[in-house]
């Protein structure tokens, strides 16, 4: 079985943009899997996020908004501009269309109504 047939069997149902369809299908297996379609290695900072956002999820069932994650970080390290841009940094391409999707978020409403 070919590398790309692997991941395919190992992943459960998503939408035509890669986020899951049910956020409960998520597994911490998955989200390597997820970051490296975008060419990312997760570091303990990415599971920093990812582990927040779906701690946030777990309690309240709905996605954090940026700002939130953003103040998460800050709470770490005090900086509220370094915590902006490491989340940035780490998700490059965007915390609802990247940092949301590696955590087995479902596409962010905010997301959908730009479309």
């Amino acid at each position: 079985m070919n590398r790309r047939a692997e991941l395919d069997s190992l992943m459960p149902a998503r939408d035509n943009e890669r986020y899951l369809l049910e956020p409960s299908d998520w597994n911490r297996a998955l989200a390597p899997l997820l970051a490296a379609e975008d060419g990312l290695t997760l570091s303990s900072a990415h599971w920093q996020v990812i582990e927040f956002i779906r701690a946030w999820y777990a309690d309240t069932e709905s996605v954090p908004e940026a700002r939130r994650v953003i103040q998460h970080l800050t709470e770490a390290d005090g900086d509220k501009r370094a915590a902006k841009q490491a989340l940035y940094d780490l998700f490059p391409h965007g915390y609802g269309q990247q940092a949301c999707r590696i955590a087995g978020m479902r596409k962010p409403l905010k997301l959908m109504l730009d479309v």
